[in-house]
């Protein structure tokens, strides 16, 4: 691992994902940001303390931003080595997520934009209130949740397909007064889609949730055999995607498809696994393994999901060729198989097999992502702009799967190799430690309920 603050990239292949352009360039870093980009015909006055990495034969890609996450301490890591160097967290507890939060910008973990607790209905779909998600029929009781989130920190309010359409309503309400943007997750809804979710002013759609049950009114994921037997999984209705994704555009939404959690569903018993150091590395956390093992034994569950795959790439494809915003996710660990950071890999994969270009495959998780964020400092290789970068071994925008040919990631303007950052991965011990001091700091407050 280097220490020193400045670094010279000495002639790369810049992928300059704004323009589309790719061309041998230099670039300098000082201090955690690119400070000057040099066409290769420059002549640049050595400095002293400048660590020269050779870029020739290689290319170099701005840092990619997971936009839906589930991150926790113990698996931090393995998202810089995969090259996500930033990461969306859409549904946890912003207290448990402190350390990470607060590490400093170089750290071996990725930026982390959070939501707190999920908001969801009765009886909730993940269980009974908990410090990772709260259950209410009452707006008022919504819109306090809310209030004590923004107070907790949380950079986005999250909620859930089993509330009313009226508590929705409450919680976006109270969220605009405090400058805090809604995302929702309607895969299990029934009573509000994604079109009324948008109406409502939900800003962020994940996993394209809702939209089937805009396409098809009677179904839902509670249907019986015959509803689902109506709706062509293998043949999406195009002209129905596309009623909806004009409604959603004009309410000015946010697709994140999490293509890649319905594909290990679907795939099942023949998940994508690349071979690699990172997936090395996350075959130890036998928590993780435990998780998607014990997934793995809902098959009928992960039908159900795995099914609409098709839907899915079809509805992020239409959506983006309507002029709407679609950013790259993967909803890591929560799916079967979704492993932290590499699965983003895969995501790209499948925007390509749904017919994005592998360039805008690469702008949905850097430029396009950083964008929809409000923080034009990431996403970019630009002078000025953070140094998160990511440097490929091959060509990403001659065949995607080029993007996990990492040879090193550079996050806040430290360089580091992928088993550099992998040795910063905690042990069980520490894990343990680390989720039994938090509970003990959420049950020391007055209210454990609303800390």
């Amino acid at each position: 691992m280097s220490d020193s603050q400045h670094v010279l990239l000495k002639d790369i292949n810049l992928v300059d994902v704004v323009s589309g352009f790719v061309f041998p360039a230099s670039i300098l870093i000082k201090d955690g940001f690119i400070s000057k980009i040099f066409n290769n015909d420059e002549q640049y006055l050595s400095e002293t303390g400048i660590r020269m990495i050779d870029g020739n034969g290689k290319w170099v890609i701005p840092g990619l931003i997971d936009m839906h996450v589930h991150i926790k301490d113990g698996f931090a890591p393995l998202f810089v080595a995969s090259g996500v160097t930033t990461v969306r967290n859409t549904g946890g507890n912003v207290l448990e997520l402190k350390k990470l939060r607060e590490a400093s910008g170089d750290a071996a973990t990725p930026r982390v934009f959070s939501a707190d607790r999920v908001i969801d209905g009765h009886p909730g779909l993940w269980g009974e209130t908990s410090p990772w998600n709260f259950n209410t029929d009452d707006p008022n009781a919504a819109r306090e949740e809310v209030i004590r989130q923004v107070k907790a920190g949380a950079d986005l309010i999250k909620v859930y397909g089993w509330l009313s359409k009226e508590v929705m309503a409450a919680v976006v309400l109270e969220a605009k007064k405090h400058q805090k943007e809604v995302s929702c997750d309607l895969i299990h809804s029934t009573k509000v889609n994604a079109v009324e979710a948008g109406e409502i002013g939900v800003k962020w759609n994940e996993h394209a949730s809702g939209i089937i049950q805009a396409m098809y009114p009677q179904w839902n994921m509670e249907a019986d055999e015959q509803t689902w037997k109506e709706v062509n999984w293998s043949e999406p209705d195009l002209y129905k995607i596309k009623e909806v994704c004009i409604q959603l555009i004009q309410y000015g939404v946010i697709i994140c498809p999490t293509m890649a959690l319905f594909d290990q569903m679907n795939r099942l018993n023949d998940c994508w696994k690349p071979v690699n150091i990172v997936l090395s590395k996350t075959f130890e956390n036998k928590g993780l393994i435990r998780q998607w093992e014990h997934l793995s034994q809902y098959v009928d569950a992960l039908k159900q999901q795995g099914i609409q795959t098709e839907i899915n790439k079809a509805i992020a494809k239409t959506y983006f060729d309507l002029g709407g915003t679609v950013v790259a996710g993967t909803d890591s660990p929560a799916g079967i198989w979704s492993f932290p950071g590499m699965l983003l890999h895969r995501e790209l994969e499948l925007f390509v097999e749904a017919g994005f270009s592998e360039l805008d495959a690469i702008r949905a998780p850097t430029s396009v992502a950083a964008k929809s964020l409000n923080r034009l400092e990431l996403g970019i290789i630009q002078e000025g702009a953070i140094a998160d970068l990511v440097i490929l071994n091959s060509n990403p925008l001659e065949n995607i799967r080029n993007t996990k040919d990492i040879d090193l990631v550079i996050k806040g303007g430290k360089v580091y190799s992928q088993s550099e950052i992998l040795e910063n991965v905690p042990s069980e011990e520490e894990n343990k430690r680390n989720l039994e001091d938090f509970m003990k700091i959420f049950n020391e407050t007055k209210d454990p309920i609303k800390y």
